[in-house]
């Protein structure tokens, strides 16, 4: 992709490294998603990272949809 802009490359891909990353790795019901912690109790789902095409049709972990951590099996920090 060629960007003919007369825009600064920062301006147009920001460099986000100092922002801690908040989104994690869960197994939910043996279904692997990417989360991201929106308070203590509850994250809200960013990307279903499975293969199967009907986790995609569950509208339990659809992205966006909030999950309780206890409902969680495996955290890990990306």
């Amino acid at each position: 992709m060629i960007l003919y802009t007369m825009m600064p490359p920062e301006l147009i891909f920001p460099y986000e490294a100092d922002s801690p990353s908040t989104q994690q790795m869960v197994s939910y019901q043996g279904i692997p998603l990417l989360v991201e912690s929106i308070d203590g109790q509850n994250v809200q789902v960013i990307r279903i990272l499975s293969t199967d095409p009907q986790h995609y049709m569950d509208n339990q972990i659809c992205p966006g949809a909030k999950i309780s951590f206890t409902n969680l099996e495996g955290l890990s920090s990306l």
